[in-house]
């Protein structure tokens, strides 16, 4: 074998010494921004949700309010419209600067979104500030394409991480959710400075995140293994559900409301009959971010359909056009259906509360790894060794499908999906569905008699 002179081995580490060197201010001045905008988001988003919830009767202006969301971005930000789509889209594929009103856009959208009802999170605002503000960096500091893409990269790092308060996680997971299957190791670097940055800023804002207790863990056995990937599957079912369901509705607002600022205004008709007519006693804890659900699932036996009520008015909420991100109603979904599933496994709820918050998110962003950082980080490692074998589950059972379209299939989940490598999720769910259809013409006519054939 032959030995690497050390003069060459040398000035390797020397090259890596001024990479570095050049991406620790960038990747600062992303974490500086991406923090400091997430703090902004928080804070309005409590003030809004106080608002809301001394004032029920402003959920009866959520179609109003809807329109207003579809008129700006109709007039201002008809390019930035496709949110974390056009993120991922442009990390894969560099092409222009994406526009700076990305930011005050999707901040006023969710703003308005959590004030008036819509059941809705931060994640997808977090990560469009963070990926919007760093991008502005490209052109001062004269980035090739390439490095461009790094800083998107870091961008939505830095935003995931502030948002959550889980830099280890939001580091992983801007490597991590381009293309699943794959890890972006060029990046790793800068999506870890600036995660680190942007979580530091937020606290030094004096954002503080919400704490979730896992009040028991048992020791873990054969048994607990069992349980934990039994217990993953169902996330990664309901994670897919979750997605198809959401970008279902999305389809069926653009085929049958061709004017995009009326489309919000039918979802949020539907959000506040449905909030009204069943009851505010029974519906309010279904709509805006649901942290006090999220939090009673962990030390409280919960309605068992508490997710999929959870599941519905996000899906129809985002779906036609408010905005917001999915991942806080994920982890909703998630936590809730842990809590319903303790009635039938043998693990302790408050376990399976935290399994399922990161689980059924792990499924729909197809980042298994992120979710499991996370679930170290949030509840410790002892509970996040049981979260990590729902996580991964999860991914494997939720498919080729997620909540972002734009993502792409880096390496197949089954070896029977192979053909799907390379593609993005939005055209294998339309490969999928054009498959479909010929089975069933195809079934159509072999099924006819001989005298209709003639």
């Amino acid at each position: 074998m032959p030995e690497i002179p050390l003069r060459k081995s040398l000035d390797e580490q020397r090259l890596m010494l001024v990479d570095l060197a050049r991406w620790i201010p960038i990747s600062a001045l992303v974490g500086i921004m991406a923090g400091s905008a997430s703090a902004l988001l928080l804070v309005s988003l409590v003030y809004a949700t106080n608002i809301r919830e001394s004032h029920v009767w402003l959920i009866w202006f959520l179609a109003p309010a809807g329109w207003l969301v579809g008129l700006l971005y109709k007039y201002f930000g008809s390019s930035v419209e496709a949110g974390n789509n056009l993120i991922l889209e442009q990390t894969h594929d560099p092409t222009s600067t994406i526009p700076v009103r990305m930011t005050p856009l999707i901040l006023i959208g969710t703003f308005i979104t959590h004030l008036f009802g819509g059941s809705a999170g931060r994640e997808g605002t977090a990560i469009q500030t963070g990926a919007s503000l760093a991008d502005q960096l490209s052109r001062p500091f004269r980035l090739t394409p390439y490095d461009r893409r790094i800083l998107l990269m870091a961008g939505i790092s830095a935003g995931f991480a502030s948002v959550f308060g889980t830099p280890l996680a939001g580091a992983v997971f801007g490597i991590e959710v381009l293309a699943i299957g794959k890890l972006s190791y060029d990046a790793i670097a800068p999506c870890f400075m600036a995660a680190f940055v942007a979580d530091l800023m937020t606290r030094a804002w004096g954002v503080h995140h919400t704490l979730y207790r896992v009040s028991e863990v048992p020791q873990m056995s054969i048994s607990g293994v069992i349980y934990s990937m039994i217990a993953g599957g169902a996330f990664g079912l309901v994670a897919m559900g979750f997605a198809k369901l959401t970008h279902a509705v999305s389809h069926v607002a653009r085929k049958y409301i061709a004017s995009a600022p009326l489309r919000p205004v039918a979802g949020g008709l539907i959000v506040t009959i449905a909030v009204f007519a069943i009851g505010t006693s029974r519906t309010l804890k279904y709509i805006g971010l649901g942290i006090p659900t999220i939090v009673a699932s962990f030390d409280s036996k919960l309605p068992v359909y508490d997710f999929a009520a959870k599941s519905v008015f996000t899906a129809v909420t985002l779906g036609t056009g408010f905005k917001g991100g999915e991942v806080t109603p994920l982890f909703y979904i998630g936590s809730t259906l842990g809590n319903a599933l303790s009635h039938i496994l043998p693990l302790p709820s408050s376990l399976l509360a935290a399994m399922g918050f990161v689980a059924v998110f792990a499924g729909a962003a197809n980042t298994p790894i992120a979710s499991t950082l996370m679930a170290v980080e949030l509840f410790g490692a002892e509970a996040g060794a049981f979260a990590g074998i729902a996580c991964v589950i999860s991914y494997l059972f939720s498919g080729h499908a997620g909540i972002y379209k734009a993502q792409r299939v880096g390496k197949s989940k089954h070896l029977s999906n192979v053909a799907e490598e390379g593609l993005t999720l939005a055209l294998v769910a339309k490969m999928r569905d054009v498959s479909e259809e010929s089975l069933e013409m195809e079934h159509a006519d072999g099924s006819r008699s001989p005298h209709e054939e003639d």
